[in-house]
């Protein structure tokens, strides 16, 4: 289970580590912390660091985060590469964890220099990759196809968001306006925009009929984002579980 922590929560001791501590030694799950480290200085990274390996909890997924309008980053990390590089420095025993852009990352000019970028980021500690989600297996076997070619080794798990609600897609549209909907997706939503129970099942077929093409062909692993929804985990699990018994979800 992987622990959000978003740059508007500036105190990653109180949101991501104690919670990160509860799931992993309270009820028992492996966890994987986020650090986003864009408005963290290094001496607090060191810190968050220290503070992780304590509790055991050694899987960081490490990343820039989001830049928060009108507030300052601290500069000591850039890019997730500079953050990456600086926690193998302090903690090279700490497994992490990168982010990935099957469509290329929104601030990036291409997907050339996108993939040179990933590159960069898994020589410099890297020992796995989730993808941001997407909609469109195609995209994804391509983007993967790339990554082989530029000798990009490391797993790659495919980030799958099941839409269960309309407020919920919008809102993937505000944000996300570099991912592409295949038409089939955008017919679930215009046929089901008033229909909420229907498009809350459409949405979790349309998710598990893209994990079983997926496992079907391999995928290192699934991430789902769940958005903090237990039941659509739970639901998604138990409808594909005969898929998961040898990959990684």
């Amino acid at each position: 289970m992987s622990v959000t922590a978003s740059n508007h929560k500036f105190d990653i001791e109180e949101t991501t580590i104690r919670l990160a501590n509860y799931i992993h030694n309270e009820l028992g799950i492996p966890t994987i912390a986020h650090l986003p480290a864009l408005y963290l200085t290094k001496a607090q990274v060191a810190n968050i660091l220290t503070a992780l390996d304590q509790i055991g909890v050694t899987k960081i997924l490490a990343l820039r985060g989001d830049s928060i309008p009108d507030v300052a980053p601290q500069n000591d990390f850039q890019y997730a590469t500079d953050l990456i590089s600086f926690i193998k420095d302090k903690a090279p025993h700490l497994d992490i964890v990168g982010t990935c852009y099957p469509e290329s990352h929104p601030d990036s000019p291409n997907q050339i220099s996108d993939i040179k970028h990933l590159k960069k980021k898994v020589t410099a500690g890297c020992s796995s990759l989730v993808t941001q989600l997407f909609f469109d297996n195609d995209i994804f076997y391509d983007f993967q196809e790339k990554c082989q070619l530029a000798d990009i080794e490391v797993p790659i798990f495919a980030g799958i968001m099941p839409i269960i609600n309309r407020n919920q897609a919008l809102r993937l549209f505000h944000t996300c306006d570099n991912i592409r909907l295949p038409r089939k997706f955008r017919a679930i939503l215009d046929k089901y925009e008033h229909d909420p129970e229907s498009l809350q099942a459409a949405g979790l077929a349309y998710a598990i009929d893209q994990i079983v093409d997926l496992v079907t062909q391999d995928v290192a692993g699934i991430h789902l984002y769940t958005m903090n929804n237990p039941q659509v985990a739970n639901y998604i699990h138990h409808a594909t579980y005969s898929l998961f018994k040898h990959s990684a979800v």
